[in-house]
């Protein structure tokens, strides 16, 4: 196949903890030819999705991971798949870019995740379709309602709808000094819809990430546990990582979750799940593959492209 992948620099990339670059590694294994493309390389043309693709080869080495070969610039519906890996900000660039791929996906190409659900799919908003799984639960961009669901639900964390690694998250409380100016920041000043949740003490046993691959979950988690001095459970903001078999309510929630997924074209999720409830429900560049793969010795990447291989070959 000609496997193309959209994403953030490779050149940055931090090649013993990426799962795009895992993918590539698997892909190529496999005899199928990678093209690289950034999304600035990604133009419509007359009705035509083009992209700007480097011909790439990928090895395990944290020194030398990566050589382009060659440039050529053609139609995405050229390739046979293209893995949107994309990092968040989920910002008004990113929703144009996902038009694009979505004329491209129009023309016959399959983007993995859907485009479309890409947009419709908010990586926080989205579990408000699944209330039974989720904790108690608030958007809004009135500061008085937020201060009020701190008020009535006790310790709460709030965090804006489009952000990733934990930045910009906060834990409240009612006493806190700096509410106010926490609830004016994080909405400038009741122009920008956040999230606020109810705190899940849970959280010192680890945030769980769990992934799913066309709606079915690989079977171990990676929990992810908070600093010392920190409360949130994102790799990013220093946390440590245990792995975990999932546990029956694990099973429950991706068994709600599932057939939405299946549904809309989520064919690679990632869910996160504190104590019992879920949180977020990651579709834009789900990561800890090569974690787990290390931990229980795995190759979550192998599942995935057999999976789009036998949907290919349909």
């Amino acid at each position: 196949m000609k496997v193309g992948i959209l994403m953030d620099p490779i050149s940055e990339i931090h090649v013993e903890k990426d799962t795009s670059f895992a993918l590539l590694l698997e892909a190529q294994s496999r005899g199928h030819e990678l093209f690289y493309m950034e999304p600035q390389d990604v133009w419509l043309q007359d009705g035509i999705c083009w992209g700007r693709m480097d011909v790439l080869s990928v090895k395990d080495d944290p020194d030398d991971w990566y050589d382009f070969h060659s440039e050529e610039i053609q139609p995405l519906v050229d390739l046979d798949v293209l893995l949107m890996r994309k990092d968040p900000p989920f910002d008004i660039d990113y929703v144009h870019l996902t038009y694009l791929l979505e004329q491209a996906e129009a023309q016959g190409l399959w983007v993995l995740n859907q485009p479309a659900s890409l947009r419709d799919a908010n990586e926080k908003l989205f579990t408000a379709w699944f209330p039974q799984c989720c904790p108690k639960t608030l958007v809004t961009s009135i500061p008085d309602l937020l201060k009020d669901f701190v008020s009535t639900q006790g310790p709460s964390v709030v965090k804006p709808l489009g952000g990733m690694g934990g930045k910009s998250v906060f834990a409240v409380h009612e006493d806190d000094p700096n509410l106010n100016v926490i609830m004016e920041t994080i909405t400038r000043n009741g122009q920008e819809k956040v999230m606020v949740q109810q705190f899940i003490p849970e959280i010192t046993e680890g945030d769980k990430r769990i992934l799913l691959i066309h709606g079915e979950p690989v079977p171990y988690a990676l929990a992810r546990i908070p600093a010392e001095d920190d409360f949130r459970g994102n790799l990013a903001s220093g946390a440590r990582y245990e792995g975990r078999e999932l546990t029956d309510r694990d099973y429950w929630i991706c068994e709600q979750v599932g057939p939405a997924l299946q549904e809309k074209g989520l064919d690679f999720v990632g869910l996160d799940v504190i104590g019992d409830y879920l949180t977020e429900i990651n579709v834009t560049s789900p990561t800890c593959v090569r974690e787990l793969d290390a931990l229980f010795d795995l190759n979550i990447s192998a599942d995935l492209f057999d999976f789009i291989e036998a949907n290919i070959e349909e």
